[in-house]
């Protein structure tokens, strides 16, 4: 059993969940992860952005979430506008590289899909991880979408692929490292790289640039 960090009811960890995951807690029950509208959330569960913690301060607040794998975040404020993206690599809860970037003019969309290909990078080639988004859009695009779009010859039905500069090379080099897996996770639920994630990916604001 578990305790939501809203809502403060116990719930059972589905076994789905636990098997993914072996000795993580989710930190909200299912009804309030999928939107339910439960009371004042508690601030381990507080947005990163609202809070525009440092890398620092999210370790050193949030603890739970899956400790391997790479973790990325992007996204551009306003959308479109002044944009960031970052990657981190993590092993078994050590923190192993990490990279980060801003543009003066993009999209989430863009940053996203620029987190993820970086990220691969950060991985020595034949090292089997997950890469882990909390963009549904970019999960959706690469293993939905995209295989389509390659056999009309990189095109939509409708018109041309989006930013097909990162969507192709990104399918392209997840095909050649079958070892890597990708994933999604909810975004700001106190899981603790995705948060750090996050933050590096918003570092240029904080910065001033």
């Amino acid at each position: 059993m578990a305790t939501c960090q809203r809502c403060h009811r116990t719930f059972t960890v589905s076994t789905g969940l636990a098997e993914r995951y072996p000795g993580w807690t989710p930190p909200l029950c299912p009804d309030c992860f999928r939107g339910g509208q439960p009371e004042q959330p508690t601030r381990s569960a507080a947005s990163t952005r609202e809070e525009d913690l440092s890398p620092d301060e999210v370790l050193a607040r949030y603890h739970e979430g899956p400790d391997t794998g790479v973790f990325t975040d992007g996204s551009a404020e306003p959308n479109p506008g002044p944009g960031g993206w970052a990657a981190v690599y993590v092993v078994e809860g050590e923190l192993v590289a990490s990279d980060h970037g801003h543009e003066a003019h993009t999209t989430n969309n863009r940053m996203e899909l620029t987190a993820l290909l970086r990220g691969i990078e950060l991985v020595p080639e034949g090292t089997a991880t997950t890469l882990y988004t909390d963009s549904r859009l970019a999960v959706d695009t690469v293993t939905k979408w995209a295989p389509g779009w390659e056999q009309r010859g990189w095109q939509r039905k409708t018109g041309p692929v989006q930013n097909l500069d990162l969507v192709r090379p990104l399918v392209e080099r997840l095909r050649e490292r079958p070892e890597l897996t990708l994933s999604w996770l909810p975004a700001h639920r106190g899981l603790r790289w995705n948060e750090y994630a996050d933050s590096l990916a918003t570092a240029w604001r904080r910065e001033g640039s």
